[in-house]
């Protein structure tokens, strides 16, 4: 949504009627980009002001933020100035999207001073400045060249005209008669957006290039309608092609309570977007490292390979030395091979040393890789389970769905020796914070009168399976694919209709890597059959007495 000069005069409109008088008690700074004031007035209010190049605003909110503990020095300025000052006026110039409030506040000597605060709503160029009554700057949230302390703070130029200095419908005409009006409003109008332009001459079924004076004399009488309403419950914001603009229409929330929720929603994606992305590198880091171990021990395995083709050199030197010069250095020999009915085979000698040397080489060599092949074996079962369950983690960011599905894997690998280090240095303060595991909530849907939980990651797949689980629960999952545990409540151990066993495996199969896939097999068993083996990574368990379900 574009935050416009009309959202802004809009916003502006709401916030005179009901912070005007207001007393500022807090001053707070989440992030880098806002500052929080708290007023009250007669009630009390929570004022956001953002000067985030993506987000650039100001509103009413209901959203709690973060206090940090350790104030910026611009918020520690600001408490300094503004705290107990009263807020004397909230006012733009005309469209524009600088937003200045005046404060009423006293100083050191205890005499009431005017300060006030602009809010510059401009993108990259969105700022935060305090200055005084004579528009001299304090300080700034961003330290612009325009916006440096002891220097006066001066509103932009002014380049496009105010269309309410408009005063009949022909001087209208006139100005953008013949051209196209999704371009001319916009770039002649200080305020108008493309979105708003272009959401307004859809609403009014007004074509941009093919108008009739008729369409134009609709369009000027509705600007200004729309206009004479603002601070009024007749005008609101509506959501159109995924986007929102202001429109007139009998309203039952407030253009900020409106715009609130629409930037809520806006930044809590961002987040997720952003912290999923974060985790899926350091995930995706961390599984190339273990595919790349497992192929070395894969390489190794394969040198084990030819561990008896040295036992057998050996022992068919050893039994044919009789035979063979020992003083003689040969590159290599002809011998019978017994194992292979007494085939000849040719055995590669190192002729730098004698026979008897070389017999002790090749079982040194045989007994170093049959060490070996019982060590790597190991080292191949743990790669593969550690492996398995990084691919878990991969699947459970590509299916969250939330910050708060995100928070739960965060909590989960942040814990995980692997990942501990690298997602505490790059998460730091950006990422979802952990969460407690008491505070798991798990998804529930409801299939013929029975409740069926889904897990939606290795947390909460092992508290339903391990704890939240009754023995005569009937549990699912994917056969050998990556998936939610999903559980049947059945706590009367009722004998299950068929068409309810396949619903539910079919939750399990649309919550699994082989979602896309037909004839997918699904496990199931009753909960008690369901275990962990110690030591196992979360989500992992193993199961007996259990039938499949293969579903298309």
């Amino acid at each position: 949504m574009a935050f416009d000069g009309i959202t802004t005069k809009a916003v502006i409109s709401e916030l005179q009627q009901c912070l005007i008088g207001g007393k500022i008690n807090k001053v707070f700074q989440p992030t880098k980009h806002e500052i929080i004031l708290n007023i009250y007035h007669k009630t009390n209010y929570t004022l956001l002001l953002s000067a985030n190049p993506d987000y650039c605003r100001i509103h009413l909110t209901n959203h709690p933020k973060p206090n940090p503990q350790n104030a910026p020095n611009f918020c520690m300025l600001l408490r300094k100035y503004l705290i107990g000052g009263k807020i004397i006026d909230i006012s733009n110039y005309d469209l524009e999207r600088t937003v200045q409030i005046k404060f009423a506040c006293y100083n050191e000597l205890n005499d009431l001073v005017i300060r006030k605060l602009f809010i510059q709503i401009m993108s990259r160029q969105s700022n935060i400045i305090l200055t005084n009554e004579n528009n001299i700057i304090l300080d700034s949230l961003k330290h612009f060249e325009n916006s440096l302390p002891a220097h006066p703070f001066e509103y932009a130029k002014i380049t496009k005209q105010s269309f309410m200095a408009l005063e009949n419908v022909t001087e209208f005409k006139k100005l953008v008669n013949g051209q196209n009006l999704s371009i001319i409003l916009p770039n002649t109008w200080i305020g108008f957006s493309k979105t708003f332009v272009n959401y307004t001459l859809d609403k009014l079924s007004i074509h941009p290039i093919h108008y009739s004076p008729s369409d134009l004399e609709k369009l000027y009488h509705w600007l200004h309608s729309l206009f004479a309403c603002f601070g009024t419950n007749q005008i609101t914001v509506q959501e159109n092609d995924n986007d929102y603009a202001i429109t007139l229409m009998d309203a039952t929330i407030s253009i900020n309570e409106a715009l609130d929720q629409i930037y809520f929603e806006k930044e809590q994606t961002s987040i997720f977007i952003s912290s999923r992305n974060n985790l899926l590198r350091i995930v995706s880091g961390n599984l190339k490292k273990v595919y790349k171990k497992l192929q070395n021990i894969q390489e190794k395995l394969r040198e084990c390979d030819s561990m008896d083709t040295y036992k057998i050199y050996g022992e068919l030197l050893t039994a044919n030395l009789y035979n063979i010069n020992s003083h003689e250095n040969l590159s290599q020999i002809t011998l019978q091979n017994y194992y292979d009915n007494n085939s000849p085979l040719t055995i590669p000698l190192d002729q730098k040393i004698n026979i008897q040397k070389n017999i002790e080489k090749y079982f040194k060599k045989y007994n170093k890789l049959k060490n070996a092949l019982h060590i790597v074996t190991e080292q191949k079962k743990e790669t593969e389970k550690e492996l398995d369950y990084i691919e878990s983690i991969v699947f459970s960011l590509e299916n969250a769905k939330s910050v708060e599905d995100i928070a739960d894997v965060y909590s989960e690998i942040s814990e995980n020796i692997i990942t501990k280090k690298e997602v505490l240095k790059k998460q730091k303060n950006k990422g979802p914070s952990k969460k407690n595991s008491k505070e798991i909530a798990l998804q529930s849907v409801l299939v013929d009168g029975f409740t069926v939980y889904v897990g939606k990651n290795n947390v909460q797949n092992d508290y339903l399976s391990l704890k939240f689980a009754n023995k005569q629960d009937i549990w699912f999952h994917t056969q050998k694919i990556h998936g939610s545990h999903v559980l049947l409540r059945n706590p009367e151990n009722l004998d299950i209709p068929e068409n309810v066993l396949l619903a539910c495996a079919t939750l399990a199969k649309e919550n699994s890597k082989g979602k896309f896939s037909s004839n997918v097999p699904v496990d199931f068993c009753l909960a008690k059959y369901v275990k962990k083996s110690p030591g196992a990574k979360p989500g992992l368990v193993i199961y007996t007495h259990y039938k499949t379900m293969i579903v298309k």
